[in-house]
């Protein structure tokens, strides 16, 4: 396997060089930019906040413009990159002693809640490898190591065994990259390693650290119509269709908001005393989108007296044997990025 890291520099490496040596800015951007959208991905893995991860990566860029002379052509431009993004992640988390999970509010059995947990758009996914034969951009979309469950597994992690098995695992670097970026030894390294993949197969014990996700592609008709189903139920505004939805140990969330709720008949007895299915609350649309390689739904909502559907979440799925086992909902402040309107003309 190709990996991240290992992709041959050649006559990249040098231009580079040269643009460096020069202080040619515009040609340092040119050859970096081009690898923006996946150090963004990168740094998301790290962070879990999409809108942290906008902020990292233009650190990353500032400062590999700042240590650009620290760039031989030993490694290739790519990986020098992955590990300027790795550290501006460890120091931002260092930073930030909120950024961890915190103990949850909700149903007995819930995880932590990792409340600045936020959803990545399919659309901006798909750019990493759009039109790119790339087996490395390939590795840092493709595997199942970007949906939610495995997002915030991650961050139950200390950041130093979470950029080892990001690194290790999602990346495909070797032992001595690892502790080369990590600014460690290879045998702390791969302590640090197998210390993470514990604490993975803690959080995911029904997973495998060793996964394929589901594509748009690859939906069955069943799943197709189950999808269809749920939006139909909330546009009838039928909590018994939707409920017959959903798994009886069914997890619900909304970062920010605190607590993880399982168990489907409580859930939905909270929606509707929420006001679900009341025409004094409102109607709904909804339109099928994706994030994190996962079926999400995004919910508009117009209430009584309003002329349009102004959006209102989006709700991130996980199908089952056919049915939806868990739900994260997110407000639309946490999803401007998805390209959706944020109204709709009742009269479409």
């Amino acid at each position: 396997m190709t990996t991240v890291a290992q992709r041959p520099s050649g006559l990249e490496g040098a231009r580079f060089l040269q643009a460096a040596s020069s202080g040619d800015a515009g040609a340092f951007a040119l050859l970096t930019e081009q690898y923006r959208r996946e150090l963004h991905v990168h740094c998301y893995r790290m962070v879990a906040s999409f809108e942290d991860a906008q902020d990292l990566t233009q650190e990353v860029f500032l400062r590999a413009w700042r240590r650009r002379s620290t760039f031989e052509g030993r490694s290739t431009l790519r990986a020098w990159l992955y590990r300027i993004a790795t550290n501006a992640c460890l120091d931002f988390l260092g930073r930030r002693p909120d950024r961890v999970p915190v103990a949850s509010s909700g149903g007995d059995g819930a995880p932590a809640d990792v409340r600045y947990l936020q959803p990545y758009p399919d659309r901006l996914l798909d750019e990493v490898t759009a039109g790119s034969q790339d087996e490395p951009a390939d590795a840092v979309v493709a595997k199942e190591t970007i949906e939610l469950a495995f997002i915030v597994a991650v961050q139950h992690l200390p950041p130093k065994q979470r950029a080892a098995l990001i690194l290790r695992d999602v990346l495909g670097w070797t032992a001595r990259q690892t502790a080369a970026t990590l600014d460690t030894t290879v045998p702390a390294a791969n302590s640090a390693l197998q210390r993470a993949r514990a604490t993975m197969r803690q959080q995911l014990p029904d997973r495998r650290l060793d996964w394929r996700a589901t594509s748009r592609q690859e939906l069955s008709d069943q799943q197709r119509t189950l999808l269809q189903r749920y939006m139909d139920a909330h546009v009838d505004g039928d909590p018994r269709a939707l409920a017959a939805l959903l798994r009886e140990d069914l997890r619900f969330a909304m970062p920010p908001e605190p607590g993880t709720w399982v168990g489907r008949a409580g859930i939905v007895a909270d929606w509707v005393g929420g006001g679900f299915g009341a025409a004094s609350f409102g109607r709904w649309r909804c339109r099928l989108t994706w994030a994190n390689r996962q079926p999400a739904v995004a919910s508009y909502l117009r209430r009584p007296g309003d002329t349009e559907f102004h959006a209102f979440a989006v709700d991130v799925l996980t199908v089952q044997d056919g049915l939806v086992s868990e739900i994260t909902a997110f407000p639309w402040s946490a999803c401007e990025a998805f390209g959706l309107p944020a109204t709709l003309d009742p009269a479409l």
